[in-house]
């Protein structure tokens, strides 16, 4: 199921702990210059190479986010 949740979504999604991964989509030195603590970095042009390591729990919630322009 696919489907948006705000920023305060996702922080009271993180304050209250709950178990979910969190992908950051920027290229890897976009995510070593900023990122959310805990999240995964997995650019979009290695996910097939990456994502069966990254995120092995196929029924997991998996939130992505791209730091793009606001």
């Amino acid at each position: 199921m696919d489907f948006e949740i705000t920023r305060e979504q996702l922080k009271q999604k993180m304050d209250r702990r709950e178990v979910f991964f969190l992908v950051e989509t920027q290229s890897p030195m976009m995510y070593e210059d900023a990122h959310l603590p805990g999240a995964l970095n997995l650019p979009p042009n290695r996910v097939a190479e990456l994502a069966p390591r990254l995120l092995p729990e196929k029924d997991a919630e998996i939130v992505v986010y791209c730091a793009g322009p606001t």
